[in-house]
């Protein structure tokens, strides 16, 4: 960490924070938005439906029901207070459709009205109100009534009173927004004849009543929902004798081309024997029950259509992104799987053992380190165990825990610097300045490396198109779930990307924990760049640019410390996912470039880019699209598919594990990891690309240490450091800079 980010002014501290603060409130309003988006969107088209008209069962008692209303008209007022109801006149027919608008079979059903100069009474579904505006419209203009059927079509006495009236006003308020017009007419969903009503019904329509409402119920019911043939609906539809009725029929709810034969042959029919047709309220002698809108209700009714059909296109496009993320993370696994075992091949094969002629020449190993008191001397100890030759620098960078003065006390073969705090890229430019061979080694001082892992790392650059090669890091502290968690991260994710990047020939990032570089070709660069926070991927990018080949070394493992806890995990990946992002940014040009550069711009950096940036950010919304799913579509499909998804990963990580030669017991843990780890992880990229898009700084978030790290056995002087020059001598050189 830097003097300038630890000692920043409290006024830009204060910035940052109240920055990140927006980030989050302007997350959580997004999120909001879209889960009440999704529950009115699920409400609406997805709680109830429209069914047949008898799935409601056998009626209960009927106590409270008047017997004026029983055994009177089909058309109930004041139920609130005192009912009473009305009849059709003689030989009138109030012809009446349900369910609609339809866009199919409305349509159809107003053009065989228009010709028979027939008008009839259309009681409609909110929910298909708002997806079809033009339908009412054409309907009140074409000169027939409208009536509501509730929004959503349930079955109102089984509602809380609540439902009820938010049911009929926003239908109401639809009805407004599309054809400028409310109505006082009502008919219950899965209502019939006055007879048929029980006391939880009237209890709707003594609510109803109350709101000022006109129950519509029905004489004659077509059955058309039954689809039994056009030569029955006609015989359900036609009256008997001379009184009036009104007549059920539907323009909507499935195939209503029944309906529309037999509308066509029922019209001119009863015309022919004398009868009338005419809308509900003048069958009755009503006064104007539909009456134009109020400008605050139109409003409010065009408010409600525009949000619900925005609701529509979003739940659709949510659903097309769902389809592509999820044929992208099948098609990625296949391809990663496929990529790791032609790797395995190859590493295995004659020419993959062998790079050439075996590397021996002695090998600069730089440590920069800042407070690492808690792991240095493991760190140490262990690369004086390397069964390669080595020479060790540690670059203390302003240490105030005594980094530096304990390595002097260890009394071993190590060449110590002191410098000013100046940032990781400047002590590892100070360990290459004065590194004596090309062939140098960078590892960090939270790690420990095995006693062949230098001599592995350096055999890739008997190849001479290799200018930097990545080790195989390790948590070693896996205990607890976030240590499994990050030791599954660490050989699934990571170790099977770089393979494929190995590849594909874009590899974008040498791990600073373990990874091995051409002295010459760093100083090519510049030395390590300090303009990003993950100057291990910044200077990997730049190698790629420049031509060189970056490869992967499994067999080159190093073991490190993760984080312990969320905290400090999240001030890692935060670290890393902005370092990457800027990386990505700086390094864009090789979308446009040939050859290495080339393959590093349209191979890595587009990987990088939809499978570490898009898909993240996509992450929040398929985890509340998934919920929407649980709750209003098929729950056993969503499930079928979580568990789909989690048994590839299971596998993906069984064959990662196999490849590492691990133990496949930490991947019980990979169900709860979806519900944790995966949430905090896409956070992570959020709040960087939240971070990066403003503008804001980020500061060097450095990892607490927890002094778990161990040294092999055995471990100590055992090689002699190529170094002449005692490590006391060693302790006020002056750092050189690049």
């Amino acid at each position: 960490m830097t003097n300038r980010h630890r000692n920043a002014p409290r006024s830009r501290r204060r910035t940052r924070q109240i920055t990140s603060r927006t980030h989050w409130l302007l997350l959580s309003v997004l999120a909001v938005t879209l889960s009440a988006v999704l529950l009115l969107q699920g409400y609406t088209h997805h709680m109830f439906g429209i069914t047949s008209d008898d799935v409601t069962g056998a009626k209960g008692r009927n106590d409270l029901v008047p017997s004026q209303v029983t055994h009177g008209g089909p058309v109930i007022a004041g139920a609130a207070g005192s009912p009473h109801t009305a009849r059709v006149k003689a030989r009138t027919i109030a012809l009446t459709f349900d369910d609609g608008p339809d866009p199919t079979w409305t349509p159809r059903i107003l053009d065989v009205l228009r010709r028979n100069h027939v008008h009839a009474t259309f009681f409609v579904v909110g929910s298909q109100v708002v997806a079809h505006p033009e339908l009412v419209h054409r309907i009140v203009a074409e000169g027939h009534q409208i009536g509501i059927h509730t929004f959503t079509h349930p079955d109102l006495a089984h509602l809380a009173p609540w439902q009820r009236s938010l049911e009929l006003r926003e239908t109401q308020l639809s009805v407004a927004g599309a054809a400028g017009v409310t109505t006082a007419l009502l008919r219950p969903p899965y209502s019939s004849k006055n007879d048929a009503l029980d006391d939880a019904d009237w209890s709707v329509l003594e609510q109803a009543g109350a709101a000022g409402y006109v129950t519509v119920l029905t004489t004659r019911d077509a059955e058309d929902w039954q689809r039994p043939g056009v030569e029955r609906i006609l015989a359900r539809a036609t009256p008997h004798g001379a009184g009036g009725q009104i007549v059920l029929m539907h323009d909507a709810g499935g195939d209503r081309s029944q309906t529309v034969a037999a509308l066509t042959s029922l019209v001119p029919r009863l015309k022919a024997r004398g009868y009338k047709f005419a809308t509900v309220s003048d069958a009755v002698g009503m006064t104007a029950p539909v009456r134009p809108a109020g400008l605050g209700d139109h409003l409010q009714g065009l408010a409600l259509i525009k949000a619900l059909q925005g609701g529509d296109r979003i739940v659709r496009l949510l659903g097309l992104l769902m389809y592509a993320a999820g044929a992208i993370s099948v098609l990625r696994a296949v391809v990663v799987l496929i990529a790791a075992r032609r790797h395995r091949r190859l590493r295995t094969s004659r020419r993959g053992r062998a790079w050439g002629t075996p590397v021996t020449e002695p090998v600069s190993v730089i440590v920069p380190a800042y407070n690492e008191s808690a792991g240095i001397e493991a760190a140490v100890r262990s690369l004086l165990a390397s069964d390669h030759p080595v020479e060790i620098i540690v670059v203390d960078d302003g240490s105030t825990d005594g980094t530096a003065d304990l390595v002097d006390s260890l009394r071993l073969p190590v060449r110590v610097i002191r410098q000013e705090n100046a940032g990781k890229p400047a002590a590892l430019n100070t360990g290459l300045a004065v590194a004596t061979y090309d062939l140098v080694v960078m590892v960090d001082g939270d790690t420990v490396f095995q006693p062949d892992t230098v001599r592995t790392i350096v055999q890739p650059f008997a190849d001479p198109r290799v200018g930097a090669v990545s080790g195989n890091a390790k948590v070693v502290n896996r205990g607890g779930l976030l240590g499994r968690w990050q030791h599954i991260e660490y050989v699934v994710g990571f170790n099977l990307d770089r393979r494929l990047f190995d590849l594909a020939e874009c590899m974008p990032t040498v791990p600073g924990a373990v990874g091995a570089f051409r002295r010459r070709a760093l100083l090519d660069l510049g030395g390590v760049s300090d303009v990003t926070l993950a100057e291990d991927t910044d200077l990997t990018m730049g190698l790629c640019r420049n031509g060189w080949r970056v490869v992967y070394e499994e067999g080159a493992k190093a073991w490190t410390e993760a984080p312990a806890s969320l905290n400090a995990l999240w001030r890692q990946r935060y670290r890393w996912c902005y370092g990457t992002l800027q990386a990505m940014w700086k390094h864009r040009g090789a979308l446009m470039q040939r050859g290495a550069a080339g393959k590093l711009g349209r191979r890595g950096l587009i990987y990088l880019l939809l499978f570490q940036v898009l898909l993240p950010l996509l992450a929040p919304v398929v985890d509340i699209f998934a919920l929407y799913g649980l709750f209003f579509l098929d729950p056993v499909r969503i499930l079928g598919l979580w568990f789909a998804f989690l048994l590839l990963q299971f596998l993906m990580g069984l064959y990662a594990f196999r490849l590492d030669g691990e133990r496949p017991g930490p991947l019980w843990s990979l169900p709860l990891q979806q519900f944790v780890y995966r949430q905090l992880m896409y956070l992570v990229v959020i709040q960087s690309v939240f971070t990066a898009v403003s503008g804001s700084g980020l500061g060097w978030q450095r990892m607490e240490r927890y002094g778990t790290l161990r040294a092999p056995a055995g471990s100590g002087p055992q090689v002699p450091s190529p170094h002449d020059a005692p490590p006391q001598s060693a302790r006020h050189e002056t750092p050189q800079w690049y």
